[in-house]
């Protein structure tokens, strides 16, 4: 079967429209910039601050609109009806992960500016970013599927939230605490020490360690999602 635009199309349009009549998921897009404005009157300009905010956005809208808009199918019966139609997985998956791709790009973008952020290399920190926004849209689809409702996704996401907006803090922590050192491989941990590498000169090759690994999150999170996903249509 060929993989049908319009399908996609359709279920987009389908998120775009209840995304935006939901004032309480919608109006998390606002957070990263109104913080990325802050900083930047206040003059703080490090790695660090900047990729607080991009982290943040991606577990605040990337991960938490897309977990809402699956469990919105969900609390509605109609997750089922999608899975049962001519679209298939790859449409329906693409579909659903396009408003959270879109509006996760939009809002970094703001927010850079807004910050002030201006990376020595735009299109390694932008293809890194861009790989990192997959794995955080299979993390929120893969949470939105576990979810029965709206709220509970709301609840479901909290952790990684935290997980991934202040992880940095917790690599601080391993000094004390040794099995912190895991920390470092998280993606968000992974972004933060390309960016590091970029300001200080790196080229794409030189960011090859950080950028397979982020590759790595993003294949093992979508894997989960897939199995999960022809989990749900059998059940």
């Amino acid at each position: 079967m060929m993989f049908s635009l319009r399908r996609v199309n359709a279920i987009f349009q389908k998120d775009y429209k209840e995304f935006s009549r939901n004032m309480a998921v919608s109006s998390v897009i606002f957070m990263p910039p109104i913080l990325a404005a802050i900083y930047g009157r206040m003059g703080i300009d490090s790695i660090e601050s900047h990729y607080l905010i991009i982290n943040m956005t991606f577990a605040m809208i990337t991960a938490y609109v897309q977990c809402c808009l699956i469990a919105e199918e969900k609390e509605k019966n109609t997750l089922r009806g999608l899975m049962l139609s001519p679209a298939t997985t790859g449409e329906i998956l693409s579909g659903k992960s396009l408003l959270s791709f879109l509006l996760t790009g939009v809002v970094i973008v703001i927010s850079a500016f807004l910050s002030e952020y201006k990376p020595e290399n735009i299109t390694v920190v932008a293809i890194a970013i861009i790989l990192s926004s997959f794995f955080y849209i299979g993390l929120g689809t893969l949470l939105g599927l576990f979810a029965k409702s709206v709220m509970e996704a709301s609840v479901l996401v909290i952790p990684a939230m935290i997980l991934f907006s202040f992880g940095s803090f917790i690599t601080k922590l391993a000094v004390q605490y040794p099995i912190l050192k895991v920390a470092n491989y998280l993606p968000n941990i992974q972004l933060i020490e390309l960016a590091t590498e970029v300001e200080n000169g790196a080229h794409f090759g030189d960011v090859l360690s950080q950028l397979a690994g982020i590759i790595i999150w993003v294949m093992i999170i979508w894997l989960l999602t897939v199995v999960t996903y022809r989990k749900r249509m059998v059940d």
